[in-house]
């Protein structure tokens, strides 16, 4: 494998991984959150408010969260020592990018909670989405941070203070960061060292 290059190693990685699919749609929600902050589609400064770009946060952790499926399963395991830094490479740009998009798209509209909570809301869904990946499977991965934003939905209109339901909480929260921070690490760990689960017999 090291005849092929690392360049085109990484090129061939992030197709199979349809990344630059994965960016569009990225930057697709960035817009859309733009343009509904804008419109004045969320109204108020309150819990209610901050319902509707959580679901942006999710929908971007879970379309990161299927980039773990590959197509090769177990044939690209045997490809050498490069595949978990490809691995966690490919997680964490796309995790910049979509931190970066949604908050390029409320820039100029007065975000509820502002970058910050979206940082974290966006790496601490993708954590769940990546965890997700490793038990389901790559292809279900999405299911992971949708089923999460359900429960961040209800944690919002509650008031819920657990700092598990960091959506929920103030910006600045430190238990809420540490959470968000620990699911993030170790969902980018598992899927780097041992990728996503290719079938039931894994």
């Amino acid at each position: 494998m090291t005849a092929v290059g690392l360049p085109v190693l990484v090129r061939l990685h992030l197709i199979s991984r349809r990344v630059p699919a994965t960016v569009i749609a990225l930057v697709a929600c960035g817009a859309v959150l733009r343009g509904a902050l804008e419109w004045h589609w969320v109204k108020g400064s309150g819990n209610a408010a901050l319902q509707f770009p959580t679901l942006f946060e999710a929908g971007t952790a879970a379309a990161i969260a299927v980039t773990t499926y590959g197509p090769f399963g177990e044939p690209e395991r045997a490809t050498g020592r490069w595949l978990p830094w490809l691995r966690l490479g490919t997680a964490l740009l796309l995790t910049g990018v979509a931190i970066a998009v949604l908050a390029a798209g409320a820039a100029a509209a007065n975000l509820p909670g502002g970058t910050l909570a979206l940082a974290r809301n966006v790496a601490g869904a993708t954590g769940i989405g990546l965890l997700a990946a490793a038990v389901v499977g790559g292809a279900l991965a999405w299911i992971g941070p949708m089923t999460y934003v359900v429960v961040a939905e209800v944690a919002l209109s509650q008031s819920w203070t657990s700092p598990w339901t960091w959506p929920a909480r103030p910006p600045h929260d430190r238990g809420a960061a540490i959470c968000a921070a620990a699911v993030f690490v170790a969902g980018i760990t598992i899927t780097a060292v041992r990728g996503c689960r290719d079938s039931l017999s894994d």
